[in-house]
């Protein structure tokens, strides 16, 4: 049982260059919140000592083939290298609103990739205990097809290599706002891959799926989990059902390594989703995280991005607190934003930014076993999750 006093050693995997994965000016998806993020988390100090900086390769081709059919490479290169999507590309998501295609799209996505494989490495072969990838986290993309702003799976991709590096157990948690379809859809029939998705209910949000009757497939049941949650979840909510679900599956589990997707749509003020957390809603998750890292995983973690829209005022924060927390110093929510980060954010985009690293909210929730509310939306969402999946794994699903 970890002792929660120590951590171990812990790097970010990144490149400016990185931000050449970019839609265009009008695209939600802006590489300028990764940039942010970094320059918030250098002016904080988190990179000054207890953060490594690891440069980023990019994915060999054999490497992306492991998860994705040719027919998908080819077309991203050949769209890449014209600036336009073909037939055979337009019939594989490329060229759509959500995946406009750039020029340098597949060096751009494969260096996406890279880095996550290298956060992978660093975790594998022990030289970080912790790492993270923050441009990663491109959960949408299928084998066979591009979607909802994810060109190639990053996170797919790193957890086969993952596997073929013979790690037998490997547990995902995706707390985008999202469903995280493309992981699961890979790791569907593989009983070495646990996923579980948090999101906001396919009745409402893209894209469409993810409800706790799906389960996995044939010989795999019980290794997909999928936690569908009401619009307007805040984080009493939020925090209610992760705690009701992921800690104990976790334990069960007992994964290898732990990979977590850390989208930051769930946010209030999020432009493209429906839930209402605060950043310091996405912080308890994060430590929770953390915490369950050295509980059932000694410690390895790998941490990604993923989805998140408000540029300014929450993705370089709730990514900061992350990064924090990665490097074993997790950042006081009373802290500051450094003066200077806030005029490059002015000078930048003529926007002010926020001053402090908090939303002044202390997240609290009541736990699952002190009672189930048949007559919430939550609670019967968060039941019908345990009710499918807790007794694959010998579980009782009710613990009163």
């Amino acid at each position: 049982m970890w002792d929660g006093q120590c951590s171990g050693p812990a790097s970010v995997v990144f490149d400016p260059t990185l931000s050449a994965y970019d839609f265009g000016g009008h695209h939600p998806m802006s590489p300028l919140r990764v940039d942010l993020t970094m320059r918030l988390v250098t002016e904080l100090g988190v990179t000054d000592g207890g953060l490594r900086v690891v440069p980023a390769p990019h994915a060999s081709l054999e490497q992306l083939a492991t998860v994705h059919e040719p027919a998908l490479i080819e077309a991203v290169q050949r769209a890449g290298h014209s600036g336009e999507a073909d037939e055979a590309g337009t019939a594989l998501g490329l060229g759509s609103e959500d995946n406009p295609v750039f020029l340098g799209m597949h060096e751009a996505t494969s260096h996406v990739v890279g880095a996550t494989i290298e956060a992978f490495r660093q975790v594998h072969s022990g030289e970080s205990l912790h790492a993270a990838n923050v441009t990663g986290g491109l959960h949408h993309a299928m084998p066979e097809r591009a979607s909802g702003f994810c060109v190639y799976n990053d996170v797919a991709v790193g957890i086969r290599w993952l596997l073929d590096q013979g790690v037998e157990r490997v547990a995902y948690v995706d707390v985008d706002v999202h469903h995280g379809d493309g992981v699961e859809k890979v790791f569907w029939d593989d009983p070495r891959v646990l996923t579980i998705s948090l999101h906001e209910t396919g009745q409402f949000l893209f894209p469409g799926t993810g409800f706790p009757s799906d389960v996995g497939g044939e010989g795999a049941e019980g290794s997909v989990v999928n936690v569908p949650l009401p619009p307007g979840t805040a984080d009493a909510g939020w925090l209610r059902a992760f705690h009701a679900v992921v800690p104990d599956l976790l334990r069960e589990f007992a994964p290898q390594v732990l990979v977590t997707q850390h989208g930051c749509d769930s946010h209030a003020e999020d432009p493209l989703a429906h839930l209402m957390l605060s950043v310091d809603g996405q912080r308890a998750a994060y430590l929770a995280l953390h915490e369950l890292a050295h509980e059932v995983a000694d410690g390895r973690w790998v941490a990604l991005g993923g989805g998140g829209y408000a540029i300014v005022d929450v993705v370089p924060r709730a990514w900061s607190h992350l990064l924090g927390i990665v490097a074993g110093s997790p950042l006081d929510p009373s802290t500051p934003t450094p003066e200077a980060w806030r005029a490059h954010v002015e000078e930048r985009i003529g926007l002010e930014a926020p001053r402090r690293m908090t939303d002044g909210r202390q997240p609290r929730w009541q736990p699952w076993s002190e009672g189930y509310d048949p007559g919430t939306w939550l609670d019967r969402e968060v039941n019908a999750t345990r009710t499918a999946v807790f007794p694959l794994h010998g579980l009782d699903p009710l613990p009163w």
